[in-house]
């Protein structure tokens, strides 16, 4: 099973506010078997003498290096630490403080080095899913299933989730035979209603596709008692008491294809209406202004992509040739603006963008 932990949306906004005279921003490729993470500690001791390396050259005061090294070395020698891992493990590091985040996603090894941390990998993680889950429901069996690209699925123990009808309806299910058909539903009706139930407190937190896996009657009855705007439209008919959890990934896995081809079509679709409005830009200097003012609703920004320069407070872009102590990624700058001001924020890949975009943005109002 990963074990991933990334920022909040609030945490993210304060990294991204950080400022100090050394931010270490290591991304490091990790795997969730714990035999091949010795090679990963190996990559990370690399990274962090070369990074020393970096800021003494810059002639960051001893104290403030010594302070830096100890904090990178606690997470490099911490035993315990390195027992839970995902695929990826981002390290935000001053002088002052260290914050850790294993991902989902695979990125690869990077280390950025300068006044503010390097936050855009970040927002890949924070902005799409990267495991979804199944409830494969049957009168005879409820189970919650998790499951990642390419890491085998486990099954969730979820508190108060009735594992068949009977644990939901106690004596009063065996006696459903006594009765007709319409009975019989509302007692299937009763059963979703505690299986919903038991599992808003897990999705509560975030909103990871939920995919349906049952036969009708019983799925068209969970769909008119779910509360969870998480469950994906589409159903896998199918009896779950039989098939193995790698099964039922491998059959829904088409399905979680559909389900993220409708998200894009729908952004597109959006696009286009907004366009006609005059509500969508492709520049970075008017987006910036818009970011900078509250104006954007929907940001698309190219995860793949890399310019530097300043934006200053009224929103106006310095562009520059590198990467140093005064300029930074003016279109991670442009999302943590647009973040801390409501938008929707999506990294998303090149191909998911048009041709030549950097960032793709929808405004609350005309330009």
């Amino acid at each position: 099973m990963l074990y991933v932990d990334i920022p909040s949306r609030e945490e993210f906004s304060r990294l991204a506010d950080v400022r100090s005279d050394a931010c270490i921003s290591i991304y490091l490729e990790t795997s969730p078997l714990r035999q091949k993470l010795d090679a990963s500690k190996i990559q990370l001791g690399n990274l962090i003498k070369e990074a020393l390396d970096q800021v003494a050259e810059k002639g960051l005061d001893k104290r403030r290096l010594a302070l830096l090294e100890e904090e990178l070395y606690s997470v490099l020698e911490d035993e315990d630490f390195w027992d839970l891992h995902a695929r990826s493990l981002a390290i935000l590091a001053t002088p002052d403080s260290i914050k850790t985040y294993r991902l989902a996603n695979e990125l690869p090894n990077q280390l950025e080095v300068s006044e503010r941390f390097y936050l855009k990998p970040l927002l890949r993680a924070l902005t799409f899913p990267h495991s979804a889950y199944i409830l494969a429901l049957s009168e005879n069996q409820t189970r919650l299933i998790e499951f990642f690209a390419d890491v085998p699925p486990v099954e969730v123990a979820v508190p108060n989730m009735p594992s068949h009808k009977r644990d939901a309806m106690g004596d009063a299910a065996l006696n459903d035979h006594h009765h007709g058909a319409v009975h019989h539903k509302v007692r299937l009706a009763q059963y979703t209603r505690k299986v919903d139930h038991a599992l808003r407190p897990l999705f509560a937190s975030h909103d990871y596709p939920l995919i349906l896996a049952s036969t009708e009657p019983l799925a068209s009855i969970y769909r008119s008692t779910n509360s969870l705007p998480n469950l994906t439209d589409e159903t896998l008919f199918s009896n779950a008491e039989h098939l193995g959890a790698s099964e039922l990934v491998t059959l829904v896995r088409p399905l979680m294809e559909k389900y993220y081809q409708a998200q894009l079509k729908a952004l597109k679709s959006r696009f286009e209406t907004r366009a006609g409005e005059r509500r969508v830009t492709q520049d970075l200097s008017d987006a910036a202004r818009a970011a900078t003012f509250g104006a954007i609703d929907l940001l698309l920004i190219n995860i793949d992509s890399s310019v530097n320069g300043t934006i200053d407070n009224d929103g106006v872009i310095t562009f520059s040739g590198n990467s140093n102590e005064a300029s930074y990624g003016i279109i991670d700058e442009i999302a943590k603006r647009a973040m801390a001001t409501g938008a929707r924020v999506l990294a998303v890949r090149s191909e998911d963008l048009p041709a030549g975009a950097d960032l793709h943005a929808i405004l609350r109002y005309p330009l």
